[in-house]
């Protein structure tokens, strides 16, 4: 078993100790996600790219940075959990199309979408 079946399971397990099924439909998690993706933006806002480049050498800033990243972490797991997508399969193939759609002699060094790479 991966690490990420391992976690997968704890957050199940976690989750159906509090009776929150119920709660988890494909919609809300999504939505959930985002929000908490919205928190680890706020971290960033207002800030400098020098002063967010320092956050995880502060220590209340990783952390507050670390939850934010478990949470999101968290409400990805439980999307793919409810959707039946293994995310290691889904990264390795979105890996493929990227490479795919960004060859390195076209993209190297480029920040241009692969729609607009010559």
């Amino acid at each position: 078993m991966s690490d990420l079946n391992a976690l997968t399971a704890a957050l199940l397990a976690f989750r159906d100790a509090r009776d929150w099924r119920q709660f988890h439909t494909l919609r809300n998690l999504i939505l959930s996600l985002n929000l908490e993706a919205s928190e680890l933006l706020e971290l960033t806002q207002w800030k400098s790219d020098v002063e967010i480049d320092a956050l995880p050498d502060d220590p209340a800033s990783r952390e507050a940075l670390s939850d934010e990243c478990a949470d999101v972490l968290l409400y990805l797991l439980l999307i793919a959990d409810k959707s039946g997508i293994d995310l290691i399969e889904a990264a390795q193939a979105k890996l493929l199309k990227n490479a795919a759609k960004y060859p390195v002699d076209k993209a190297f060094g480029s920040r241009e979408k692969y729609t607009r790479l010559g």
